[in-house]
C-alpha cells in the first residue's frame, strides 16, 4: 500500500548549508534539507532509514551529514511510489542492485538520472508574503491557477514555492502592469510546449543509450551512461535559452514592424500646400 508523507514540523530548524568549492550545487544537506529537498519530510526520511532504503548519513560530531546520492536515493523513492509500488518492492530493487552489481556505480547513474535540473530549493512563505510578492493584486482564481500549475503548494497555512526564481520573475512582471492572470495563462502555454519538448528530448536520447532492455546496464556501461546524461542538461539548458532569444527577438522585431505600418497607414496622403 502506498504510504502518504507525513508532514514536516514548520519548527524544525535547518542548518546552514554547505557547498562543493566552486560549485553553485550543494553537497551536503542536514535531515530537514534533505527532506525539503526531496520533497518528502524527516519523518519518512528516517523510515527508510529504518527499512534500509536510504544509506545512514555521515556522522559529523552529533551530526548527520546528507549528501546528493541521498538525494538521488530519496527521489527515487519517491517517483517509484508514485507510481505504485510499495515500499517492499522498492527494498527488493535495491537488494538486487547490491547482489552482484557495484551499487557504487550505479548509485552514480541513479544520481544523473534524478538529481534536480536546478540547484533551487524550495521555500515555504505565508499568504501576506504571497500577496506582497504581487502588491496584493490577485484574485482567488488567480490562486488557484498558480496551485493548479505548482507555481506554489499548500503546506499546512502556508505555501510552498518550488522555484523561488520564477516567483519573483513572475512578481517583477506584475509590477511592470502585466496582469497576473495573463502571466499565468502564458506560463501554463510555455510549460506545455517545454514539456513536450523535454519528452522529446529524452526519448531520443534514451534510444540512443539505452539498449539493454528490461535489464540494469553492465557495470562497465554506468560511468559512460552516467556521463552522457550529465553532458545532457547544460547543453539542453544552452539551447533552450538560445531558441527563446531567437524568439524573443524575432516577436519584438515583428510588434515594431507591425507598429511601424499602422503609423504609416494613418500618415496622410497628401500635404495641404499651405
Amino acid at each position: 500500500m502506498k504510504k502518504k508523507p507525513a508532514k514536516t514540523s514548520a519548527g524544525t530548524k535547518r542548518a546552514a548549508p554547505r557547498q562543493a568549492a566552486g560549485s553553485s550545487q550543494r553537497s551536503e544537506f542536514s535531515i530537514d534539507e534533505l527532506a525539503r529537498a526531496g520533497s518528502s519530510t524527516v519523518r519518512n526520511v528516517r523510515a527508510y532509514q529504518d527499512r534500509g532504503l536510504l544509506p545512514p548519513p555521515q556522522r559529523r560530531g552529533r551530526n548527520g551529514i546528507y549528501t546528493q546520492d541521498h538525494l538521488a536515493r530519496l527521489r527515487l523513492i519517491g517517483r517509484l511510489l508514485e507510481r505504485g509500488y510499495t515500499l517492499a518492492n522498492i527494498a527488493e530493487l535495491i537488494a538486487a542492485w547490491e547482489q552482484g552489481r557495484d551499487l557504487r556505480q550505479l548509485m552514480g547513474l541513479e544520481s544523473q538520472l534524478t538529481r534536480p535540473w536546478s540547484d533551487e530549493m524550495p521555500v515555504t512563505i505565508s499568504i501576506l508574503e504571497l500577496a506582497k510578492a504581487f502588491g496584493g493584486n490577485y484574485k482567488p482564481s488567480d490562486l488557484a491557477r498558480a496551485l493548479e500549475l505548482g507555481i506554489i503548494e499548500r503546506d499546512g497555512l502556508r505555501f510552498r514555492v518550488p522555484s523561488p526564481k520564477l516567483l519573483a520573475v513572475g512578481s517583477e512582471i506584475v509590477t511592470m502592469g502585466i496582469p497576473l492572470r495573463e502571466l499565468l495563462t502564458i506560463i501554463g502555454g510555455l510549460r506545455r510546449n517545454v514539456e513536450r519538448v523535454a519528452d522529446e528530448l529524452i526519448q531520443v536520447a534514451v534510444t540512443s543509450i539505452d539498449r539493454y532492455g528490461d535489464d540494469l546496464p553492465p557495470a562497465e556501461d554506468v560511468p559512460r551512461l552516467a556521463a552522457m546524461i550529465g553532458r545532457l542538461r547544460p547543453l539542453a539548458d544552452k539551447a533552450i535559452e538560445s531558441e527563446v532569444s531567437r524568439a524573443m527577438e524575432r516577436a519584438l522585431s515583428r510588434f515594431l514592424g507591425d507598429r511601424m505600418a499602422q503609423v504609416l497607414d494613418h500618415l496622410p496622403q497628401h500635404r495641404d500646400p499651405g
